[in-house]
């Protein structure tokens, strides 16, 4: 139960999180989390034992990825309380480790970009764009602003503000920037989350555009799979995505399955010479 005394621990968990320079996006996320934990136990969040925590995280159906990071919170979250001596007892570390998985990329064919487009308003149309075409999350897209847009010697760019405060520029297509030029200064999409819209509600207008089953995140992977295929040139994709690891960028990236297959049809014919 979302109670006052899990909403005073959430924000005094916050207030530590911004003083050792955690970013906006980071501390959002963890506030979401806890939130959701506290309006599924009876217990307050120094009294929660470890098998209470360890069934509401059972009782969940989260990905993989989804699990890693909910965990990670509670585990920061109590590290933070047995450090300012609320409790004694870390009891997120009795969750269990959830390993890490090499995923497979699933970026969305054209028909269903093309499609999304064909039913979007124009300002939709745009957050599509970013994904589809610059390889931007939901946050990144939330929070763009005209100040972000930046000009050089051969076109314009956009600063894009990515997980854990790591900045990049990255290029725009021409048509896209001028699309960006011609609206209104200040945030591209203005709402009520600090003057922008959130990144959870980019993410549900964008999913009721989208075919079912396909998401914003598969645009991403969409555009890193083309990228790819256009240069072969792994760290440029890195770069162009904002990844810390290779590793991660490698799991948005579908290898070229026509390639693959000419390659196997190109051994057989040489099998077939030299039977």
């Amino acid at each position: 139960m979302l109670n006052q005394e899990w909403l005073d621990a959430i924000a005094a968990y916050d207030d530590d999180q911004k003083a050792g320079g955690k970013p906006p996006t980071t501390r959002r996320s963890r506030r979401e989390h806890l939130q959701h934990l506290a309006r599924r136990v009876h217990a307050g969040p120094y009294d929660l034992t470890a098998d209470e925590l360890v069934a509401y995280a059972a009782a969940q159906s989260w990905a993989v990825e989804t699990r890693r990071g909910r965990r990670n919170t509670f585990l920061s979250f109590y590290r933070w309380a047995v450090r300012v001596g609320h409790v004694q007892e870390n009891v997120a570390e009795h969750l269990p480790k959830v390993p890490i998985r090499a995923g497979r990329a699933r970026p969305a064919p054209d028909r269903v970009y093309h499609e999304a487009l064909m039913r979007a308003s124009h300002r939709e149309q745009l957050m599509l764009r970013l994904a589809a075409e610059v390889g931007m999350r939901r946050a990144e897209v939330a929070q763009a602003h005209s100040d972000d847009l930046v000009e050089d010697l051969v076109g314009w760019s956009l600063i894009v503000h990515g997980k854990g405060d790591r900045i990049r520029e990255v290029p725009l297509p021409p048509s896209l920037a001028t699309a960006l030029l011609n609206l209104p200064r200040g945030y591209f999409f203005p709402g009520q989350d600090h003057g922008h819209l959130s990144p959870r509600y980019v993410g549900k207008l964008l999913a009721e555009r989208l075919p079912e089953g396909w998401t914003m995140h598969t645009l991403r992977h969409r555009f890193a799979t083309r990228l790819y295929a256009l240069r072969s040139d792994l760290l440029l994709v890195q770069e162009t995505l904002g990844h810390a690891s290779p590793s991660t960028t490698r799991r948005y990236v579908e290898y070229d399955r026509t390639r693959m297959r000419a390659a196997i049809e190109e051994l057989e014919a040489s099998d077939v010479r030299y039977a």
